[in-house]
C-alpha cells in the first residue's frame, strides 16, 4: 500500500533523520505532473558507467548510524541515538568511542547527527548533537543545537572523561529540520550544516519574518535574527577564551570557542557573521571535492535538490523549493536591491522530482564525487542517493554551469537487499562509501565492481 511521505517517515521501524517534509508519492506511482524537468539524461558523460556497482560491506549491525569520517585507518561512524563507533582492522569495537546517550534527546530527527575530526589533529573529535534545552533557548522551543569538541585518549579508544568543550550553541525551535552535518574545508574551517528551524514550509514557531510577502517566514531568507537555514563557516582553533569576532558573546556565552574567518561574505555588511551560505531548507550531507562544496537540500513536497554552495549563495528557500516557486505561482530570480544588493536566488545543480521519473524520491541524501580506482567509469562523478534508496544509486555529471545530467546507478542483484534505505555517504582515498540499512540491519559499505 502507498504512503504519503509523512506517514513513511514516521513509520519506519528506525529512527529517522533530517528527512522530513510534507507528503509525496512513492516514487513508482506517480504521473510526472510535477513535472520531471531535470537533466535526467543517458549522456555521453556516462558512456563508462557500470552496469551495476557492488557492496563491500565493511561492517553492520549497527545502531541507526547516520555518518562516517575517516581518521589514520579509522573509520568513526555516528549512530544517531548517540554513540560514536570506531571500525579499524576490519573489526567493530564492542565499546563505543563516546557515549551521548543519556547527554542528548532523540527522536524523529534529533539526536547525534555530524561527527568530524581534526584535519591536523585526530585526537580532536567534533560532534553535532541535539541537547535538552539549555539557557538562552527559549521555553517554547523543541531542544539546543550543540556543536562540541572532545579529546579522544592517547591509545585511541576512548574519549578523555571531562573533554568536551562546547563550540556553539542555537535554539532549536521545532523538532526536525535539524540537518547536522559539519565537515572540514581544504581552508582549515568547520563548515557547519543547520536547517531552518523545522514544522513545514519555514513558518510558524520560531520562523521570522523576511523580505518576501508572498509566503509567510522565514529563516532561509534571513541572515540577521539567527543562524537558521544556513551553512556556517567557522575558526575553531580560535583560542577559546575569546568571543566571536561579532562582538556579541551574550548570543552564545562568553567562552565561544570559535572566531570568524574574515572572508566570511558578511563580515563588514549587515548580517551574522557566521553565515556562509543561506536559502536553504535542511541540508542533509555535505562533501568537498577540491574546493568545491556539494550539499544535498531536502524538499518540501515536490522537489529534492543538490546545490553547489559557494560564499554569499543564496539557494532560494522559502521562495523556491528546488527551481520552482513555492506557495505562490510566480516568484522572483534574486532579493529585492536593499536586501544584500539584490543577490540572485542560485538554481540547484541537481533536482528531482518526488514521482515520475526514474530519478527521484522522497528525501535526499548529499553524496561526493567519485576519485578512486576500482570503478573507472565513475570518475569524476558525484554519487548520491536517495533515503528511500530500494537498492539504487544516482549518478550526476558535474558540469560548469547549468544542470547536471543525471542516471540512475543500480546496486547488483546479489547486494541491493543491503540497501533499502541511505542515511550518508563518505569518501576516502577517492573511494566512496554508503551508510544505509538494509538485510544486515545499520552497515557500511564501500562501492566495488558489481559482483564482487
Amino acid at each position: 500500500m502507498d504512503m504519503n511521505r509523512r506517514q513513511f517517515l514516521t513509520t519506519s521501524a528506525l529512527t529517522v533523520t533530517g528527512l522530513a517534509g510534507c507528503s509525496a508519492a512513492s516514487k513508482t506511482d506517480g504521473n510526472g505532473s510535477d513535472g520531471a524537468d531535470g537533466a535526467e539524461s543517458n549522456s555521453e558523460q556516462f558512456a563508462g558507467l557500470p552496469d551495476t556497482v557492488g557492496l563491500d560491506t565493511l561492517t553492520s549491525g549497527l545502531d541507526g548510524p547516520v555518518d562516517v569520517v575517516f581518521g589514520d585507518g579509522r573509520r568513526y561512524l555516528a549512530e544517531q541515538r548517540g554513540t560514536i563507533r570506531v571500525h579499524e582492522d576490519g573489526t567493530l569495537r564492542s565499546e563505543p568511542l563516546l557515549d551521548l546517550r543519556e547527554a542528548i534527546e532523540t527522536g524523529g530527527e534529533k539526536g547525534l547527527l555530524g561527527v568530524a575530526v581534526h584535519p591536523q589533529s585526530e585526537e580532536r573529535l567534533f560532534v553535532r548533537y541535539s541537547a535538552p534545552s539549555r539557557p538562552g533557548t527559549p521555553s517554547n522551543y523543541s531542544h539546543t543545537f550543540v556543536l562540541a569538541e572532545f579529546r579522544i585518549s592517547d591509545d585511541g579508544t576512548s574519549v578523555r572523561p571531562d573533554s568536551e568543550r562546547t563550540v556553539l550553541e542555537i535554539p532549536q525551535p521545532q523538532g526536525n529540520h535539524n540537518a547536522g552535518d559539519i565537515a572540514f574545508g581544504p581552508d582549515g574551517y568547520l563548515f557547519v550544516a543547520v536547517g531552518d528551524g523545522g514544522a513545514g514550509g519555514d513558518q510558524g514557531r520560531g520562523h521570522v519574518t523576511d523580505w518576501y510577502d508572498r509566503v509567510e517566514g522565514g529563516n532561509g531568507q534571513d541572515v540577521t535574527e539567527n543562524l537558521l537555514g544556513s551553512i556556517l563557516r567557522i575558526d575553531v582553533d580560535a583560542d577559546p577564551s575569546r568571543p566571536p569576532l561579532r562582538g556579541t558573546p551574550a548570543d552564545h556565552g562568553p567562552d565561544a570557542g570559535y572566531a570568524i574567518p574574515a572572508d566570511n561574505p558578511l563580515v563588514g555588511t549587515t548580517g551574522l557573521d557566521e553565515h556562509f551560505a543561506w536559502g536553504l531548507r535542511n541540508p542533509w550531507r555535505m562533501a568537498f571535492d577540491g574546493d568545491q562544496l556539494y550539499a544535498g537540500d531536502v524538499g518540501q513536497s515536490r522537489f529534492e535538490e543538490i546545490d553547489r554552495i559557494e560564499a554569499g549563495g543564496n539557494y532560494g528557500w522559502n521562495v523556491r523549493e528546488g527551481r520552482h516557486c513555492y506557495g505562490a505561482e510566480e516568484c522572483p530570480d534574486s532579493t529585492p536591491a536593499e536586501i544584500r544588493g539584490g543577490e540572485r536566488l542560485r538554481e540547484p545543480v541537481v533536482e528531482y522530482p518526488h514521482s515520475g521519473a526514474p530519478v527521484s524520491g522522497i528525501s535526499v541524501i548529499g553524496g561526493t564525487v567519485y576519485r578512486g580506482s576500482a570503478l573507472p567509469g565513475l570518475d569524476g562523478l558525484y554519487v548520491f542517493g536517495d533515503f528511500q534508496a530500494d537498492g539504487e544509486l544516482f549518478v550526476a555529471a558535474p558540469t560548469d554551469a547549468g544542470q547536471w545530467p543525471t542516471t540512475v546507478l543500480p546496486v547488483a542483484a546479489g547486494d541491493a537487499g543491503r540497501l533499502h534505505r541511505i542515511r550518508s555517504f563518505g569518501r576516502h582515498d577517492g573511494d566512496v562509501y554508503v551508510v544505509g540499512i538494509g538485510t544486515d540491519g545499520g552497515a557500511l559499505h564501500r562501492l566495488v565492481p558489481g559482483g564482487e
